[in-house]
C-alpha cells in the first residue's frame, strides 16, 4: 500500500498517494487554482518592480553577466566555506539602487549561487522577516539629509 498524504485543495481531507497534490475530485480545479495564483504572483511582482529591462537589466546587463560568470564560474561565498558550487547569479556587492556607476562597476560584482544570492538579497531587502541592512547610496543619503533641512 502506498504512503498517503492529504489532498492540498482547501477544505478537502481526502487521502492521496504521496507525490500527488490533489485527489481525483480536485485535480483539475487544483491545477487551475495553482495557475491562477502563479499568474497573480507574477502580476503583483511586475506591478511592484517593473520589468527587468525597466530596472536596467537589459541586453547590456545580460552580456556583462554572461562574461562575468564565464570568468568567475564558482560561488564566492561557498568558496569561502571550502565548497566548490557553480555560480548562477551575478550580485552587486553594494546595491546600486539606480546608481549607474555602481550598476556597471565590475569591482562591485560577485558571482554567487542562487541560494547565497537569495540569502544576501533577503537580508538586504528585509525579506523573510528580516530588517533591512543595506545603507542607502551616498548620493541618496545626502539628498535625503538635504531635503530634511
Amino acid at each position: 500500500m502506498p504512503l498517503l498524504t492529504i489532498c492540498k485543495y482547501p477544505g478537502c481531507r481526502r487521502p492521496v498517494a504521496r507525490g500527488e497534490k490533489y485527489c481525483e475530485k480536485h485535480k483539475e480545479a487544483g491545477s487551475k487554482r495553482e495557475e491562477l495564483q502563479k499568474r497573480e504572483r507574477w502580476e503583483r511582482r511586475f506591478r511592484k518592480k517593473g520589468s527587468s529591462a525597466a530596472r536596467g537589466y537589459g541586453a547590456r546587463w545580460r552580456r556583462l553577466r554572461e562574461r562575468f560568470l564565464s570568468e568567475h564560474p564558482l560561488c564566492e561565498e561557498c568558496l569561502k566555506q571550502g565548497r566548490a558550487v557553480p555560480a548562477t547569479d551575478v550580485d552587486h556587492i553594494r546595491p546600486h539602487k539606480g546608481n549607474e556607476d555602481l550598476m556597471w562597476d565590475e569591482e562591485n560584482l560577485q558571482a554567487l549561487c542562487h541560494a547565497c544570492h537569495s540569502r544576501k538579497t533577503a537580508a538586504e531587502d528585509g525579506g523573510f522577516g528580516n530588517i533591512k541592512t543595506s545603507l542607502p547610496a551616498p548620493e541618496t543619503a545626502e539628498l535625503e539629509y538635504a531635503e530634511k533641512f
